[in-house]
């Protein structure tokens, strides 16, 4: 599968060999994490502020229109309006989600889904370990993922003889509602998100499918989903699958040969991949449910509850440890779908310059599934009108929001003079959703081409 809109451009597979070309690399964006340009002259705030303040005004943008632009080399303030008011952020809250995920369990850490024998003979118990990523089988949706038909062949073959007879699901890790506040009434159906559990196999979705614009249909039980579709494998009926908890653990593995294994024995356990990675999918997806399990882990390697409000408390902790100012961001959830969640520009323009810095290694790992301008993710389809903001495809590389009259944009981003910047824009009360983009990305182009 080729990136970007090189599916597109080379068409569908032909069904008559054609006549031999030749050939040519795929375009690939341009390299915005390079090392940012030290030596050059850093841009002149009047000239930025002249470039930008007319296109800041647009009405399109709405009624509330909060902006910081630094100069990562330099650390210089080029832009801002009301840059330390926070605003609603929509889905650039997914920048400090990974931001602190990162930091607080590393690029390599993995997520672990768990089989474990029960208390009574062919009872068994699947742990989830709050991979949100884990699939049933191999798909396109987040592939390489954890697997349920690979856990299924381990545990039937540590189980030798002893036939499963029952499947008890235990969702214990993550603690507290289901959904947070501030989210609608119809998000989980329009298939935005899901209910927020420890278990469960793509993001909660009934198929493994990305729907950016019309939405996912989501299990209403995303662990009992989850577990029937285990227990079909194992060969349990679905009418035996409940939720529990698992037993303590047993001393010894378990043994085919030994007959049934004692209660709490590990039957067999599956990995998700490199969180880096899961915070890429997160990240070029926008997937809601993949940034709240990712938050939950800021939680857990903090030794907090695993709840949205845990995951608050720890992501603020985090960014303060990091030199952050926490205190402009107050949370409600680790996605952005909270119409409660309020965030300052400064906020996140910090937390991208310090990830692109290169002084925090672990935060820059981020920038592999931040979006591109025209090629990739949530950004596919911006930048790529005819006008001036085309001059930006594959320079510009952000996380988008969009909530009803809230329109986002927090990114990075090399100007023609080579200059490397961080930048946020977070509009509220735009009243057309397309035109409100729009004049987001012709800020976000005007600093691209700003020979400031």
């Amino acid at each position: 599968m080729r990136p970007g809109p090189v599916d597109d451009w080379l068409g569908a597979t032909p069904t008559t060999a054609p006549t031999p070309a030749p050939t040519t690399p795929d375009p690939s964006p341009t390299p915005v994490l390079a090392a940012a340009e030290a030596d050059g002259v850093t841009p002149d705030t009047a000239a930025v502020k002249a470039a930008l303040d007319p296109l800041v005004s647009a009405a399109a943008l709405g009624t509330a229109v909060n902006v910081s632009v630094l100069d990562v080399a330099s650390d210089t303030v080029l832009y801002e309006r009301n840059a330390n008011r926070m605003i609603t952020p929509a889905s650039t809250t997914k920048v400090l989600t990974a931001a602190t995920a990162l930091a607080a369990r590393g690029p390599a850490y993995r997520l672990e889904t768990r089989v474990v024998a029960g208390s009574a003979p062919g009872e068994v118990v699947i742990i989830g370990g709050g991979d949100a990523s884990l699939g049933t089988t191999a798909n396109k949706l987040f592939p390489g993922a954890a697997r349920l038909d690979d856990l299924a062949k381990q545990v039937k073959k540590a189980l030798g003889a002893t036939k499963p007879t029952k499947l008890v699901i235990d969702t214990s890790l993550f603690t507290g509602p289901e959904t947070a506040t501030g989210w609608g009434a119809g998000d989980i159906g329009a298939g935005q998100v899901s209910r927020i559990q420890a278990f469960m196999i793509n993001g909660g979705r009934v198929e493994p499918v990305h729907n950016e614009f019309g939405g996912d249909p989501r299990f209403s039980d995303p662990a009992l989903g989850a577990g029937r579709a285990f227990a079909k494998m194992i060969g349990v009926p679905a009418a035996a699958v409940t939720k529990g908890k698992a037993p303590e653990a047993a001393a010894a593995p378990a043994s085919a040969a030994a007959g049934a294994p004692a209660a709490g024995t590990e039957l067999g356990k599956v990995e998700s991949p490199p969180l880096v990675q899961v915070v890429e999918w997160m990240l070029q997806q926008s997937d809601n449910v993949l940034a709240e399990a990712i938050g939950r882990q800021v939680a857990l390697a903090a030794g907090k509850p695993a709840s949205f409000a845990g995951a608050a408390e720890a992501m603020k902790a985090k960014l303060s440890e990091l030199g952050l100012p926490a205190a402009e961001a107050t949370l409600y959830d680790a996605s952005g779908l909270s119409n409660r969640n309020a965030i300052s520009p400064d906020l996140l323009v910090q937390t991208l310059s310090l990830a692109a810095g290169g002084e925090q290694a672990a935060l820059s790992n981020m920038f592999n599934g931040l979006p591109v301008a025209g090629w990739s993710g949530t950004m596919r389809t911006r930048f790529v009108t005819p006008s001036p903001n085309q001059s930006a495809q594959g320079i510009v590389r952000a996380k988008t929001g969009s909530l009803s009259g809230v329109n986002t944009l927090a990114g990075v981003l090399i100007t023609k003079d080579g200059r490397v910047l961080a930048f946020a824009i977070m509009a509220k009360g735009g009243a057309n959703a397309l035109t409100a983009r729009s004049a987001l990305d012709r800020v976000a182009a005007r600093l691209v081409q700003c020979g400031c």
